[in-house]
């Protein structure tokens, strides 16, 4: 058996698969409208299975690491492939981003050649109706848009790269106090790394799910063997003592990014007495080619 803290590890991985990411640097005026809309754009964003993409807030950046020198916030956005990416991008900044108060847009991966880049500000641009106007500054261009507070600044296009979705841990707990507890410390420890995020609400899953439904129309359906109240009704993988099971999924643009996020998130959420297990999931290694073996985790 395999412990840490004494915490059960179960000997098994955790698959992953090969998605298209982009980081998008939002600046404001303050912190405060910087992060309102990093929060806003990237709402809805959970889950490829019904969501446009996957997106959550990588972390906040001061005026010294913004192309403006303002307070900003770097979201990373994840699709299945750069045309998919493209059009999320366009639709959330256009709607999330241009429409709040004193904010910009910047590629947070402007090193990235032209041919993986994808347009943004050369969509959003027709907003200003024929008043926009651009500026290139090196090799990268900017569009200058009339809003009524001014211009919203947007970068042309976007640099794109190959990251990777999925990376998971279940954390099985006495109840939900404590799993929550346990999955709490997880996300702090997870957010504080770079390239990685959570994409669900608190960056924790309470609705895991496995492939398929009994509703043939469904993609996905609720992760019965996890459920506590179906533990009678259904082949179960929770022994009696435990009452609450939490996910993470963790979403980087590169499997060492994913297996780093892992990693601190085991650690942390075994602090906490009332985590009683620790497994991860997988579809026998035919959903991805990512596999992140629990055990090679377990030293820091």
């Amino acid at each position: 058996m395999l412990l840490l803290e004494g915490v059960e590890i179960v000997d098994t991985f955790a698959e992953a698969f090969p998605i298209t990411a982009a980081r998008v640097l939002i600046t404001a005026a303050n912190p405060k409208w910087a992060q309102t809309a990093a929060t806003v754009m990237t709402g809805n964003a959970t889950s490829v299975i019904a969501c446009d993409c996957e997106a959550g807030i990588e972390r906040t950046l001061s005026p010294d690491e913004t192309p403006d020198g303002r307070p900003g916030v770097s979201v990373l956005v994840f699709a299945f492939s750069r045309d998919s990416l493209s059009k999320a991008l366009v639709n959330r900044v256009g709607q999330c981003v241009l429409t709040c108060p004193t904010t910009a847009c910047y590629d947070g991966l402007p090193e990235i050649p032209k041919d993986r880049q994808v347009p943004v500000g050369a969509q959003i641009r027709f907003f200003g109706d024929t008043w926009q106007s651009s500026k290139k500054l090196g090799d990268r261009r900017f569009w200058r848009i009339p809003v009524m507070d001014g211009e919203f600044v947007c970068e042309d296009k976007f640099g794109t790269v190959k990251g990777v979705a999925g990376g998971n841990l279940l954390l099985m707990a006495t109840n939900q106090s404590e799993g929550l507890a346990a999955a709490e410390l997880a996300v702090d420890a997870i957010r504080a790394l770079p390239d990685c995020i959570l994409p669900f609400p608190g960056g924790v899953v309470r609705s895991g799910s496995k492939v398929g439904s009994k509703y043939k129309k469904l993609k996905a359906s609720t992760n019965d063997a996890y459920c506590p109240t179906l533990r009678a009704l259904v082949p179960s993988e929770l022994p009696r003592e435990i009452g609450a099971v939490y996910e993470l999924v963790i979403d980087g643009l590169s499997a060492d990014a994913v297996s780093a996020a892992m990693r601190a998130g085991l650690h942390a959420a075994c602090r906490v007495p009332g985590l009683l297990r620790v497994t991860a999931g997988n579809y026998g290694g035919k959903l991805g080619p990512f596999h992140f073996q629990l055990r090679d985790l377990l030293t820091k």
